[in-house]
């Protein structure tokens, strides 16, 4: 298999893991798919415990105990001293048998799969999940990016924050502290509750579980796609988030006069909403004239793949076996 050459790919996101084991002539030997990725929440040791468990059963399948190189794109990796501290926690797992651990924010595994096949790793990446977050890369290694810690580092939006104010206007319509919306009718009906009371009171004492409240986010497109003004306000503000990211990322990297791509992933853009597509590409075309957005159908896993045969130095060839093996 080459182990010299071969690469432990990594993608870790808050909700689910995916490993691959790519050999030296890139093929894919091993694949495994694991729990979401929280150190926030469980510590860094328990939250790498789930990661190990998917690199042993992918490892098992590739027939082998390590790998020459890591790459590892992860959640909650937002600091550059969380990405030190990961990579000396994934160093000592022995994964490596040359010691040789890259990790990164799970934002450049989005940007890396994105990039067309014969690209250089050059240019921007939104991705918009349980948060949202923004990445940039030249081919020369500079990157730009974001804290991305929530509302303390400046964030609005992602699915989280699209459910919060959804549950908020809603509230308020409700009791008369706020706008009329039809928010206040279609979040309670969702969860099979007759108001928005009885949807705080399951919520507050966990009778919905905290998990679910995810589901307040396709409820707000939903009722944005019917025509209410105060959900279309809040889809046309998640718009606007994702392009002030990518058009500040952009200028950080002298890209705003250049044709490059705005890569979009994670589940609230890969859903193709209408009305925040259309929104994201007028407000590209207005800051950003030569940007050309694309949703990012490949697996993030891939570009955590990618980036390790960047490290590695693999040639073309090897690049585009594993992108085949990939393709959706």
């Amino acid at each position: 298999m080459g182990l010299s050459t071969s690469v432990l790919a990594i993608d870790a996101g808050n909700s689910k893991t995916d490993v691959a084991v790519v050999a030296a002539d890139g093929s894919v030997v091993g694949a495994a798919r694991g729990g979401g990725f929280q150190p926030p929440r469980v510590g860094v040791e328990a939250a790498v415990d789930v990661l190990a468990d998917a690199v042993g059963r992918a490892f098992a399948q590739a027939g082998v105990e390590s790998a020459a190189h890591v790459s590892a794109c992860l959640a909650n990796a937002d600091l550059p001293v969380e990405e030190r501290e990961l990579a000396a926690a994934l160093r000592a797992r022995g994964w490596s048998s040359t010691a040789s651990v890259d990790v990164r924010n799970d934002t450049f595994a989005v940007l890396r799969a994105g990039l067309l096949e014969d690209a250089e790793p050059r240019g921007v990446a939104v991705v918009c999940g349980a948060g949202v977050n923004c990445a940039g890369m030249l081919p020369d290694g500079r990157t730009a990016r974001f804290p991305a810690i929530g509302k303390i580092s400046g964030d609005w939006g992602g699915g989280g924050g699209l459910a919060e104010e959804a549950l908020w206007f809603a509230a308020r319509a409700e009791d008369g502290r706020g706008e009329p919306t039809a928010l206040m009718r279609t979040l309670p009906a969702h969860f099979g509750v007759p108001s928005m009371y009885a949807l705080i009171e399951a919520l507050h004492l966990e009778r919905v579980p905290v998990e679910r409240r995810h589901e307040c986010t396709p409820v707000l497109f939903a009722t944005a796609a019917d025509g209410d003004p105060v959900a279309r306000a809040l889809v046309d503000r998640m718009a606007d988030e994702v392009v002030a990211m990518s058009t500040v990322a952009l200028r950080r990297l002298d890209l705003l006069d250049d044709e490059v791509p705005v890569l979009l992933g994670g589940g609230v853009l890969a859903a193709r909403h209408p009305q925040l597509d259309a929104r994201i590409a007028e407000l590209l075309a207005e800051r950003a004239p030569k940007a050309v957005p694309r949703v990012v159908s490949e697996r993030p896993v891939l570009g955590a793949a990618l980036l390790g045969l960047d490290a590695i130095g693999a040639p073309p060839e090897v690049h585009a076996r594993v992108r085949a093996h990939f393709a959706p």
